[in-house]
């Protein structure tokens, strides 16, 4: 991808787009629609609410986190033209992410069958441009069913993201499946790749609790097992929760703020992560890669500074 390939855009992914969006919110348990399939999973669905066909974001969520933490980042993609779906998949879990990982590919195969009957009906879902992405242990359960462990899904995957993505406790102390192998550009995903990274999330809040993102098994990790393309940014001076909602409550939101090394606030970084996503989802999705080649050549002011950038 050289400067040259698209013209350059005025216009910046990290505010919000031109898109109107709504929230869904979705229930199996209380689904009441007798011409439609309920989905596996309770969803959280922002939609662009004008007319037109969109393609697909899955967003699965960190570990023993609420779907509902993601609102303002899944609206802010959303309102650049795409339709994000960001399942709950369990409230309680232990170390092993299998469940989630079948969970996610029984969601993918929804989508063809139920998806449409509770979007609006002007609202139309793009099923052959689906990326899969994930936040922490959503980031190790979307790599995993990219890669076909446990599972695979009936829908093919266009691209892939991974915010943050962690792999267990420590080197030698994954959970299962394991995903990292540690032998160099082994990931055999054949689709492109963007790998977000935090730079305060390898380093401990206290001495109690290990950091959220340990080095081993976090970004630096899954993105050197990738194979073109892909790219990377790590932000500097922001934590692991840093792209959540403002306001994250109850016992678990209050946790995201203590468990963490944080930035001074999470605004910022929840600009990158969304205008990042955008840009990538534009570039491999629609064929417009002006947006990643703005941030990457630095015609796109991000709102926070570079750790890291990287492409392959």
């Amino acid at each position: 991808m050289s400067p040259n390939s698209s013209s350059l855009s005025t216009s910046s992914v990290f505010d919000f787009g031109k898109y109107t969006t709504q929230i869904l919110s979705v229930d199996p348990q209380n689904f009441t629609s007798s011409c439609s399939l309920p989905p596996p999973k309770p969803l959280l669905i922002a939609t662009p609410s004008e007319a037109g066909e969109f393609s697909l974001l899955l967003l699965l969520h960190g570990y023993l986190l609420y779907n509902s933490f993601y609102s303002q980042l899944i609206q802010h993609i959303s309102s650049h033209g795409f339709i994000v779906i960001a399942p709950q998949l369990y409230t309680v879990a232990g170390p092993d992410a299998t469940d989630e990982i079948k969970s996610t590919a029984a969601i993918t195969n929804w989508l063809s069958e139920g998806l449409q009957k509770i979007l609006p009906p002007h609202v139309h879902p793009n099923l052959s441009k689906i990326a899969l992405s994930g936040h922490s242990r959503g980031g190790k359960a979307a790599f995993a069913l990219a890669l076909g462990k446990v599972t695979t899904a009936s829908l093919n995957f266009s691209a892939l993201i991974g915010i943050d993505p962690v792999d267990g406790m420590d080197k030698g102390k994954q959970t299962p499946p394991p995903v990292l192998s540690y032998v160099p550009h082994s990931f055999d995903l054949k689709m492109p790749v963007l790998v977000i990274g935090s730079g305060l999330g390898e380093i401990k809040k206290n001495p109690l609790f290990p950091p959220c993102a340990p080095n081993g098994v976090n970004h630096k990790d899954f993105y050197g097992e990738c194979r073109k393309p892909a790219c990377y940014f790590v932000a500097k001076d922001y934590g692991h929760a840093d792209m959540l909602d403002d306001d994250t409550k109850g016992i678990r939101g209050r946790s995201t703020y203590c468990l963490c090394k944080n930035g001074k606030a999470r605004e910022p970084m929840r600009r990158f992560v969304g205008g990042l996503v955008v840009a990538f989802l534009k570039a491999y999705l629609e064929g417009d890669s002006s947006h990643l080649l703005g941030i990457r050549y630095g015609h796109e002011k991000a709102p926070v500074e570079f750790q890291k950038v990287d492409f392959l």
